[in-house]
Parts: structure tokens; C-alpha cells; sequence
């Protein structure tokens, strides 16, 4: 496909009209499953890039975030708001930084610049960020292949879910005591449920805004499973499972090279068909539902990428006095040009 003429189109006129890009722009470049390498004949081309932000924007403090063209499925960040989400190892942005080369089909100097400088980004972070949006996705394929099971395993899918989510809880909120939080299944006196989950909870001189903040995420996840229905049917009936299931394992692969290889591997060339037999549902059976196969696939990864943050030489956290003066550099530049 020949990406360039197809900027050129009308359909994207946007990055030439738009006061937020036009001359702004630093780097166009592609995303998705086209930057993954598991596209297929049917994949739409999504567009990710960087636009400066201008004289006028960086004095007087606005802030221009990012454009976003939903028909093109096209989002442009705003760059000091690009690098913010860089230095925190956004899984959605430090992968526009390990392209292929010819999937970056624009790059001003500054894109450049931001190219050779990708390794500052880099920390231990990554194992949090792309661990989050790995989970993320593990919810979204409980939910959409849990729909033909009975009440109680379902019950059982939220309550595992619960603890996948709780393991990050010690980085976020005040130690809890070994046992003060107790979650079990058990019988319902309501109609509505056969089982359901219980809490048993002993706590003392505990902050109130984190214990808020842990029973908004569990309750967050219920609510999550209770939208079963109609949308979720056709979801499977896209695909958009067993893709779920591929993003799943991919997040796993990126962050441990960032871990282990301090590097940022967009393009899955290696894996490639191991990704694509999970895209078209090698690892589902006849009910939908993830294989054991899979499961213990999961289970590998989330293991390799533990061990990856035990044992990575990156720094917990990025330099930021080194990210700074690089925002200020380019900056300061937007400024003299006037």
C-alpha cells in the first residue's frame, strides 16, 4: 500500500488545514495492527503522530493536547502532552518509537531528534504501564468469552479478575495487613444469584481515600462484567476476541524487551506467526472460549516479564531532568523561528 498517497487524499486533508498540525507536524507515522505487522486484508490504516506545539501555546500556557479524526481513525499528540505519556511508558505512545523506518512517513528534525533520543524514555515503569493495559485486555476476554458460562463460573472469572487487579494495589495505595481483606465465593441468599462474592474485612487506622480507591477499581470491574450482552455478541462475531487475545500476548513481548533489551520492538516480525494464529482463533474452541493452550501461554509471559522487572538495569523511573531540557530545547527552537 502506498501510505503516502493515501495522506495525500482528501480524507486526510485535516493534517494540512487543521491550526493544530499543517507546519506543526514532526512525525506522521503508522499504527495498529499495520505497525504490528498482523494486519490483514481487511485492516484499516490507523495514523499516529506528533505535532509541535506553538509559539503562542508554549507562552501562554495553553494546552493543546492531541487531535483526534475518528473516520480515519487518526490521532496527532500535541508534544509536550506526547512526552509526558513517554516518560510514564504509555504502551499507546512508546510504540510510535520503534517502528520500522518505512513506517514513519514523515519526520521533521525534530521527529528526528525524538527518534535518537527514545532510549531516556525508558524505565521500569514500562512492567506497570504495559502490565495495565495487559490486564486490560485479559479483562476484555473474560468478559466477551465468559457469556455461555453458568452464574457461578462467572462469578468465579469477576473474583479472579479482582486479584489480577489487586496485585498492583501495594504500589498505589497504604500497606493492607496479610489477610485484613478477604474475598470468597460464596452460596447467595438472593434470587438472583446462585453464588456470589464475599468480603470479610478487618481493618484499623486506614487511610479512607485509599481503601475508596481499591473498592472503586473492584467495583469498577464488576460493573465491567454486568455489561455483558448484545454488544459483546458481536463483538465475537468481529473477531475482536481472539485479536484481544493477540494484543494480550503482544504486550507481554514488548514490554520485555524494553525489560531486558532496553529496546522498543513495534514491528513483531519474530513472532509474527505465532501472533496471527491467535488473531484467527487457533486458541479458542468450538465454545469461544480461550484453551488451556492459551491460558498457560498467558501464564508464561506474565512470569518471563516478572522476572524481566527483577532483574532489567533500566531505572525505576526516567530521567526527567534529561526529558525536561529536552522539551525545552525544542521548545525554545519554536520560539526562535517565531
Amino acid at each position: 500500500m502506498d501510505y503516502n498517497c493515501l495522506l495525500e487524499s482528501k480524507e486526510y486533508e485535516f493534517l494540512r488545514t487543521s491550526e493544530h498540525l499543517g507546519s506543526n507536524i514532526c512525525m506522521i507515522a503508522l499504527g495498529g495492527s499495520h505497525a504490528y505487522g498482523t494486519n490483514i486484508e481487511t485492516s484499516d490504516v490507523d495514523i499516529r503522530g506528533c505535532a509541535l506545539n506553538t509559539k503562542e501555546e508554549i507562552l501562554t500556557n495553553q494546552k493543546f493536547e492531541q487531535f483526534v479524526d475518528n473516520e480515519t481513525d487518526t490521532t496527532i499528540y500535541g508534544f509536550n502532552k506526547l512526552l509526558k505519556l513517554l516518560s510514564n511508558c504509555n504502551p499507546n505512545t512508546i510504540e510510535i518509537l520503534g517502528l520500522k523506518p518505512e513506517h514513519y512517513l514523515y519526520l521533521s528534525e525534530e521527529g528526528k531528534e525524538l527518534l535518537k533520543n527514545r532510549h531516556m524514555f525508558l524505565s521500569k515503569r514500562a512492567y506497570y504501564s504495559f502490565g495495565g493495559y495487559a490486564y486490560s485486555q485479559l479483562r476484555r476476554l473474560d468478559n466477551k468469552s465468559m457469556r455461555k458460562l453458568s452464574q457461578p463460573e462467572k462469578e468465579q472469572h469477576i473474583l479472579n479478575s479482582i486479584f489480577n487487579a489487586s496485585t498492583t494495589f501495594e504500589e498505589k495505595y497504604f500497606e493492607v495487613p496479610e489477610d485484613a481483606i478477604k474475598l470468597y465465593i460464596g452460596k447467595s441468599e438472593t434470587d438472583e444469584l446462585e453464588e456470589e462474592i464475599f468480603m470479610d474485612i478487618t481493618l484499623k487506622h486506614y487511610p479512607l481515600r485509599d481503601y475508596k480507591g481499591m473498592c472503586a477499581e473492584m467495583n469498577n470491574i464488576v460493573k465491567e462484567y454486568s455489561k455483558l450482552g448484545h454488544r459483546n455478541t458481536n463483538a465475537i462475531k468481529r473477531g475482536k476476541l481472539s485479536k484481544h487475545a493477540m494484543h494480550l500476548i503482544r504486550l507481554y513481548m514488548m514490554c520485555h524487551d524494553i525489560l531486558i533489551n532496553e529496546e522498543i520492538i513495534t514491528y513483531r516480525d519474530k513472532e509474527h506467526d505465532l501472533l496471527m494464529d491467535i488473531r484467527n482463533g487457533k486458541y479458542l474452541d468450538d465454545n469461544d472460549q480461550p484453551t488451556k493452550e492459551f491460558m498457560e501461554m498467558v501464564e508464561y509471559y506474565q512470569e518471563k516479564v516478572a522476572r524481566a522487572y527483577k532483574i532489567s538495569d533500566l531505572p525505576h523511573s526516567p530521567n526527567y531532568n534529561k526529558i525536561n531540557k529536552f522539551i525545552a530545547d525544542i521548545n525554545e527552537k519554536v520560539i526562535l523561528r517565531g
